[in-house]
């Protein structure tokens, strides 16, 4: 990985980034161990067939067991990232994502809610008439020049993801050689970011290095060993999203159906080097992993 000098000031900085908080329109909600985030997608095309929620029923059903299961976030999606998904109008998205907020709010009205949009006209609309709390956007910017302006003027939590061209075609841009390596590409393209933000008054920025997002199955495991750097660094709290992911499937030549037993590791792997938020489909397990882990944290 070439020198990172012009990220020395993230250098000097130190905090464990597995204990962090969040500002929830004024309340500040503290985490003291890593957090769970719940999949919640409103698509009829995502990659794992499962999390899909396409009637009334399901979604209501899905978010119930999210929320039973004991998620600390619950996000919500209505428009698929998968490589060939169909496009979705600005206007369907913020339909499906009204009918998905909406859902939540009946089982769990306090309960964060994250809304996974690149788009800052949707972003804006979920947080001020639906009723979400924090973006997540898979582009950190990138696709809306709008969205940093957007978050300042919101004041909510933001989760800015490293990723290369749109979803349709960021398979196409895997070559970091020219950036040094993955690693060194995610690190200066989000402290890039950071920055940004910071200059328009954000502060409570979450990183995800966005795990199969223009990056080849080999890559994802580059990214995962050097989790702990990227965490460090960029002195954020880190998002982990390998839930089911073609990383775990193509390695161990199963399905995403299959693809449990392997989240889990990679999410206590991901636990060891600092993850802070653990994004699945699954949370009963992702929860037990936490709870694992931390009871072997307290005896070291």
């Amino acid at each position: 990985m070439k020198d990172l000098s012009p990220l020395h000031r993230f250098l000097s900085l130190s905090q464990d980034v597995k204990m962090f908080t969040i500002n929830i329109k004024g309340k500040i909600i503290h985490f003291d161990r890593p957090a769970v985030m719940g999949i919640l997608n409103i698509t009829p095309d995502s990659f794992y067939s499962l999390s899909r929620c396409w009637n009334q029923d399901s979604l209501s059903d899905t978010a119930e067991h999210l929320v039973n299961e004991g998620a600390d976030i619950i996000d919500i999606g209505g428009y698929s990232s998968r490589p060939g998904a169909e496009d979705v109008t600005p206007e369907e998205e913020i339909r499906r994502l009204s009918i998905g907020i909406s859902a939540i709010r009946k089982i769990a009205p306090a309960i964060p809610i994250s809304v996974d949009t690149f788009r800052a006209d949707v972003a804006k609309a979920a947080i001020l008439d639906l009723g979400a709390d924090i973006i997540n956007d898979i582009s950190a910017g990138d696709l809306d020049r709008n969205m940093f302006d957007t978050v300042s003027e919101l004041n909510v939590p933001y989760i800015a993801m490293h990723m290369r061209g749109t979803a349709s075609d960021m398979q196409s841009y895997t070559d970091y050689t020219a950036q040094g390596g993955v690693t060194n590409d995610i690190i200066s393209k989000l402290a890039e970011k950071i920055d940004r933000l910071e200059q328009k008054g954000v502060s409570d920025i979450i990183v995800d290095p966005g795990f199969g997002f223009a990056k080849t199955t080999e890559q994802n495991f580059e990214v995962l060993h050097n989790l702990s750097i990227i965490g460090s660094t960029l002195n954020r709290p880190v998002l982990v999203g390998v839930s089911r992911k073609s990383m775990i499937y193509k390695t161990l030549g199963i399905t995403p159906g299959e693809s449990l037993n392997g989240t889990t590791a990679i999410n206590v792997m991901a636990l060891e080097r600092g993850a802070s938020i653990l994004r699945v489909h699954d949370v009963t397990e992702a929860r037990q992993a936490i709870g694992l882990w931390t009871k072997m944290k307290e005896i070291s």
